[in-house]
């Protein structure tokens, strides 16, 4: 992190199909070495996957209640006070709980091993959908950390 200045951040442009900032979100998240057809194609990919699983309702809002089951609410930040390093819970603003939360499903998504990769991204949203999967296990660890580090939390600032 610089000590300078603040950066700046870049607005996410939202995606053309559905012209949500969170697909745009995710498709950035995806791609790789700058090649966004590729993602985008990924993607579009998982939804139709998506739209077949569950008929009911649109991917976009499957895509929005995966990524709200998987935003954790705490995390724990190292602070250094008086020569020892402590782990302080902090609350996660928003913008990086969401981005945690699709960074993580794609990450999971990524690491499934044996099918394509719209699959494997269809297959781990719909787990966070439902409530279960890696990238929820993962989000319930980062928060048992944080609740184990609570005797900290007065070194926030």
């Amino acid at each position: 992190m610089s000590r300078r200045r603040q950066a700046n951040k870049r607005q996410i442009i939202p995606d053309g199909r559905f012209t949500s900032v969170l697909v745009g979100r995710l498709i950035n998240t995806v791609m790789q070495c700058g090649k966004k057809s590729v993602a985008q194609r990924i993607v579009y990919g998982a939804f139709d996957s998506l739209a077949q699983k569950v008929p009911e309702s649109s991917p976009v809002d499957v895509l929005q209640r995966a990524v709200d089951n998987a935003k954790p609410r705490l995390e724990v930040k190292p602070r250094r006070v008086g020569g020892a390093t402590y782990q302080v819970p902090l609350e996660v603003p928003a913008d990086r709980q969401a981005s945690l939360a699709v960074r993580w499903i794609v990450s999971f998504a990524d690491a499934r091993k044996g099918l394509p990769m719209s699959q494997a991204l269809a297959a781990e949203i719909m787990d966070a959908y439902q409530g279960q999967g890696n990238a929820i296990r993962k989000r319930d660890e980062v928060h048992k950390t944080a609740q184990a580090n609570k005797a900290f939390a007065h070194f926030r600032w």
